[in-house]
Formats: C-alpha cells, structure tokens, sequence
C-alpha cells in the first residue's frame, strides 16, 4: 500500500453556502473548519490545500450558550505600553462588524502558518443574508440539521 497524496491538478473544489441563524457558535465554526481543511473529502491531503470555499451568511444571527454573550471576552492589543482592550462577545455581535466573533472562532480552529492562512481565504462571512457569490452556484451545507444540538 501507498499513502495518497493528492496533487494541484487533481483537487477538486465547491462553494458551499452556510446559513448562521439560531446556530451554536463552537458547532458552526467546528463544522466549517472541518470543510475549509478538506477533512471531509477522501482525497484529504495535510499539507495541501483541498478544502473548498465556505460563504457564511446571518453570521449576526449566531447563537452562543449559556452566558457567553455577556461573559466571554476577545482581547486585542494596540502596541502601545497598557494598550490592551477588550470586548464582550455581545457588544461585538451588536456592533459594526458582528461577523468578526464567527471568523476569530473558525481562525482559531484551524492550524497556524501559511497553510492555514491560504485555508481562511477560502471563507467568506457576511453580517446579513446577502452576498455577492451566486454567479458560483453554492450547494447549501445544513449545519443545523446535522445534529439537534447545532440549533438553539
């Protein structure tokens, strides 16, 4: 027996489209990272880039358990000596950029490196249900269906 290794030509990729609404926060980002790696395709190869391309919409519709909307916080640094700041998952989910709270969950998923940066511009998260990627005929990826504890 070999090991197979899939090559450049042979890596076939898909858009699929995924819908955020009244879904658990750790079980999307865990279902996605899982397709931006390609983990789910027999052709799964570790140091290639096989995963396919993952449009999430209503990433501002996410749901978080128990009291993680007002008790978890996401840090971030200016540079600056005492520059460290913070915000609650709540008050970014209700802010400007409420996808940012999804797209930190599946980057922190997914392996560090240049690999794993390749790996995350195959995602694409939008706050509404609108986005500019039908002319690319995305199959629908139900993640709330996948189990009964993926939908609150």
């Amino acid at each position: 027996m070999k090991t197979y290794t899939a090559k450049p030509s042979e890596i076939e990729k898909k858009w699929l489209i995924v819908d955020a609404e009244d879904v658990v926060l750790g079980r999307l980002a865990q279902a996605v990272a899982n397709v931006l790696r390609g983990k789910h395709k027999v052709t799964y190869t570790p140091h290639m880039d096989c995963g396919d391309n993952v449009i999430i919409i209503n990433a501002e519709k996410v749901k978080l358990t128990g009291k993680k909307r007002s008790d978890k916080v996401y840090y971030r640094h200016t540079g600056h000596p005492g520059g460290i700041k913070s915000q609650t998952a709540g008050e970014i989910l209700d802010g400007r950029f409420p996808e940012r709270v999804l797209q930190k969950a599946i980057e922190r998923m997914i392996p560090k490196g240049p690999l794993g940066r390749q790996q995350m511009r195959n995602l694409r998260v939008y706050a509404g249900t609108e986005h500019p990627h039908t002319a690319q005929n995305p199959e629908v990826l139900d993640v709330a269906g996948m189990n009964p504890k993926n939908k609150r």
